[in-house]
């Protein structure tokens, strides 16, 4: 094994949004689609990174589409947000309890908002299992800015060499081979544990 396996979230460990949550967001706005996603996605940066509350990011999303959002709307929002994020994937828990169970260490790199977080903590016992948990609305840093990965090396105190980092995004691992870590672009388990068979 390499000395710490660096898990991604979404997309890895936690499903991609659900299409089913995309399209009660959608609704939950009552805004068109095309310039809603165009907002969501371009203030979620400053939300990811704990710049900005639930509430004060739907605000701006709002501003941006040119209406405003009450206070029920918004909660909504949040909620059906949180709902579009909050699949797991069954195998690769296991595969992380796993590793848990054989001594490997293992840590937590996510873009995740407060809320988002919050909701993981609240229903995943298996998040114990990670040494670190880099959330990057707790340490201010999102990736792929080189910071985040530099946090998690501080904080797991290991050799970048020594990490093997796992992601669904090119330039996420990209990003963590230019600070020195091992990188494996995840297209499921099954090459996952090939990869990590070979340490």
């Amino acid at each position: 094994m390499p000395g710490t396996v660096l898990f991604d979230l979404f997309g890895v460990i936690a499903c991609p949004q659900s299409a089913e949550g995309r399209e009660r967001l959608h609704r939950t706005a009552g805004v068109p689609a095309i310039g809603f996603w165009e907002a969501y996605w371009g203030l979620r940066p400053p939300y990811d990174r704990g710049e900005l509350t639930g509430p004060a990011y739907w605000n701006g999303v709002a501003a941006a589409l040119g209406t405003r959002f009450d206070g029920r709307r918004t909660e909504a929002l949040i909620a059906a947000d949180v709902d579009s994020w909050s699949g797991v994937d069954p195998s690769m828990v296991a595969l992380v309890e796993e590793l848990a169970s054989l001594g490997c260490r293992i840590g937590l790199l996510s873009n995740v908002p407060e809320e988002l977080a919050a909701h993981y903590e609240a229903r995943h016992a298996w998040l114990r299992h990670f040494h670190v948990c880099a959330l990057s609305c707790r340490t201010g840093h999102a990736k792929p800015d080189p910071a985040a990965y530099r946090w998690c090396r501080d904080a797991l105190r290991e050799d970048p060499a020594r990490i093997l980092f796992v992601d669904d995004r090119p330039e996420n691992i990209r990003a963590a081979e230019a600070a020195g870590m091992r990188g494996h672009l995840f297209t499921g388990p099954a090459r996952l544990r090939e990869r990590l068979s070979r340490f």
